[in-house]
């Protein structure tokens, strides 16, 4: 195994008994990046190697006199794109804008830097993040590193590739109805999307959130303990506590455990994939969870609301690029947001009114599965494994472009953690991932059992 397909949780162990340094590890990773890149595009921008392997000299000779800034120090990571970086340009994955250039760094890349962590660069990302592809009009696309002809997910699709490719352990990717998960799930990783305010924004925006990609739930907890606190810089981040985040043991034997397979809304999913979900469910009920089989909740015109009004949203900002710029953005994405441009002011406060919706139906779903509400819910991430790489949605056609968001999106406008554990393929080879959620604000249950899923 090359050095750059080791956790973090392994490679911080090392480094703690001087057995390796984070000098052999950049190098190995730069190395990885410089082979796999040209075929990949998951960077938008790649910080200096030179300057990488100065920061990982650093971090060695902390290491080496006992004095790291972080359980992290040295290990390397990669953010998105729409992840505020001191005079990097946002350009949001699309063509057509001009980008915003950021005087300041986000809580989340100050982060990564006091922590000693090795910044490798920005990942790409599809037009305004509103694809579940890697397709972008400014950056071309993005493959998949399991198989060029499966699509990758987005609209962290830079990062999913990243952690999937072994550009190091640990990426940083953003999530307003899957954007995490949905890579998650198609590229085989375990993913987080914590929180609603665990991890402070430079740009909140209700339902978005960002959280970390890897390889094990166990490296996702590392990156959180370095993310996670209240910043200033984000009025809606949660206060802090004096919790850490070492996972402890697993304990399912009273979890009311509430399994969802039956959206009643958007696309139904596939057969393989209930069968992991429920095969999923079998294992915790044999470690002594109580299964709960959780009926539909929502409906499809609520989803159809969501969509609307991103739709809107992105039309404000499609309108106000000159004609030229217009004519740069994605196709798919032209067509989705200028379909909105017959709607009115009623139609977008109507479309609104569906977030509050999801909101309240969702949380007394929950509270009524059970006696004092479910401790932890499964389902499906998508209804589907990866979808075909020229896609650039999994349902492009008739109005169903957000169908396969059925699953993930509740828990955005709910602000409950949900993650992605990797417990099975598809005939063909395409990776299943199981989605687990938790109570308000328990990311640490969540996390606790993604790790549980994966070892069973």
């Amino acid at each position: 195994m090359s050095l750059a397909d080791l956790t973090a949780t392994e490679l911080t162990a090392r480094y703690a008994a001087g057995h390796l340094s984070p000098v052999d590890v950049a190098e190995a990773v730069l190395a990885r990046v410089d082979d796999r890149e040209p075929d990949l595009n998951a960077f938008y921008l790649r910080d200096d190697s030179e300057l990488v392997l100065e920061r990982a000299a650093a971090s060695t000779r902390r290491w080496e006199a006992g004095e790291p800034l972080s359980v992290l120090d040295g290990v390397p990571v990669t953010v998105k794109e729409n992840i505020a970086r001191a005079g990097v340009p946002m350009p949001a994955g699309c063509a057509g804008v001009e980008p915003v250039v950021p005087e300041a760094d986000s809580p989340i890349a100050r982060r990564v830097v006091e922590a000693g962590m090795l910044v490798l660069g920005s990942t790409v990302m599809p037009d305004w993040g509103m694809l579940s592809s890697g397709h972008s009009s400014l950056h071309g696309q993005t493959f998949s590193p399991l198989n060029p002809a499966w699509g990758t997910g987005g609209s962290s699709s830079g990062a999913g590739v990243a952690a999937a490719a072994g550009y190091g352990p640990l990426h940083v990717g953003t999530d307003i109805g899957g954007s995490i998960r949905l890579p998650g799930t198609w590229l085989g990783l375990s993913t987080l999307k914590p929180s609603a305010g665990r991890i402070p924004l430079h740009a909140p925006y209700l339902g978005r959130v960002a959280g970390p990609m890897a390889r094990t739930a166990a490296d996702c907890a590392l990156l959180m303990s370095v993310l996670a606190g209240p910043d200033p810089a984000d009025w809606t981040s949660l206060p802090g506590d004096d919790s850490s985040w070492e996972l402890g043991e697993d304990n399912l034997t009273t979890a009311k455990v509430g399994v969802w397979t039956e959206p009643g809304y958007g696309m139904d999913p596939a057969l393989e994939v209930v069968a992991a979900v429920e095969t999923a469910a079998d294992r915790l009920s044999d470690a002594g969870a109580h299964i709960i089989e959780i009926k539909p909740w929502l409906g499809q015109d609520l989803l159809d609301g969501i969509d609307r009004f991103w739709r809107i949203r992105s039309l404000a900002d499609f309108e106000r690029l000159s004609p030229a710029a217009q004519a740069k953005v994605l196709p798919y994405i032209q067509a989705w947001v200028t379909s909105a441009r017959g709607l009115s002011a009623v139609d977008a406060l109507d479309a609104y009114a569906a977030f509050a919706q999801v909101q309240s139906r969702t949380v007394a779903a929950w509270a009524r599965a059970a006696p004092g509400g479910l401790d932890l819910m499964i389902s499906p991430v998508a209804p589907e494994a990866a979808p075909a790489a020229d896609l650039p949605m999994p349902y492009p056609e008739q109005g169903r472009g957000m169908w396969h968001i059925n699953f993930t999106m509740p828990w955005n406008m709910t602000g409950q953690a949900a993650g992605t554990a990797p417990v099975a393929s598809m005939s063909d080879g395409r990776p299943i991932g199981v989605q687990v959620i938790g109570r308000a604000f328990d990311d640490l249950a969540v996390l606790r059992t993604m790790r549980w899923l994966e070892s069973a």
